[in-house]
């Protein structure tokens, strides 16, 4: 488990000296190598159900209250 965590801290440091060398590509490319592993890991397993709940809440939040009569005005 301890490669793990340091294969997530140099691709947080890898994309941190991309983004400060102001290479978006290779920034991006670390942090989603960073993602995925932190993922892999289980402390990261449920974080993708997380993130799902999230934006499934937001999107119930969003929609309009339209039930009844109709749009007002």
């Amino acid at each position: 488990m301890g490669t793990v965590g340091l294969l997530i801290f140099f691709a947080v440091v890898g994309a941190a000296i991309c983004a400060k060398a102001r290479v978006a590509g290779g920034a991006i490319v670390f942090a989603l190598l960073g993602l995925v592993l932190f993922i892999g890991t289980p402390a990261g397993a449920g974080l993708p159900d997380l993130v799902a709940d999230f934006l499934s809440t937001v999107g119930a939040a969003s929609e309009p209250l339209t039930e009844g009569s109709g749009a007002v005005g």
